[in-house]
């Protein structure tokens, strides 16, 4: 099933944001909730998985797609963080708070992180019952009131840098603490 919706799977670097109910589809009942899982893949085509035509088999992703809503409609800006901003919010990207990248430009609309005025997914979902978990590239705020843990997520684990990695970035923040990591190198 294809359903309309403005949403996107392009930008640049990893974000995975997962939101879901915990209750197994198997054990589901009449009048339950779904579960919802939403992920966002920078720089991914719309046809990289098989759901959408691709000839890389996608078997998993596929999987869930057939299962669920394919969104297949969005106004991406072309860059990760007011992409990301859009998908959190729905509203356009200036009207969260991040019509470009996270600097301040001196505006609301260019102020570099989520607008307080902004509800996001994860806000919304909480007002429903819902649990909520996000993992991966945040961008969209470097403000104490932007992070994951601040903007109704239960658990979060993500990075804040463009281009980051789980290996060699920093900050990664794990429910709204900063995280560092000491590598041990034996020789």
């Amino acid at each position: 099933m294809t359903y309309k919706m403005p949403f996107s799977v392009v930008c640049s670097g990893f974000f995975l944001l997962i939101l879901v109910q915990f209750n197994l589809p198997a054990q589901k009942k009449p009048g339950q909730k779904p579960n919802i899982i939403i992920i966002l893949a920078d720089d991914m085509g719309f046809a990289d998985l098989g759901c959408f035509g691709s000839e890389i088999e996608t078997p998993n992703l596929d999987k869930l797609a057939k299962g669920g809503l394919r969104l297949s409609q969005f106004y991406n800006s072309g860059r990760c963080c007011p992409s990301r901003a859009s998908l959190l919010t729905g509203l356009y990207p200036h009207q969260a708070g991040v019509g470009d990248m996270v600097q301040d430009k001196g505006s609301p609309a260019y102020q570099g992180f989520l607008s307080e005025n902004s509800a996001t997914i994860a806000q919304l979902l909480k007002l429903a019952g819902y649990n909520t978990i996000v993992s991966g590239k945040w961008h969209v705020g470097l403000v104490p009131s932007a992070l994951a843990a601040n903007r109704g997520f239960d658990k979060s684990f993500t990075m804040q840098n463009n281009g980051s990695s789980y290996f060699n970035s920093e900050p990664l923040y794990n429910d709204g603490r900063k995280v560092t990591f000491y590598w041990i190198i034996r020789k």
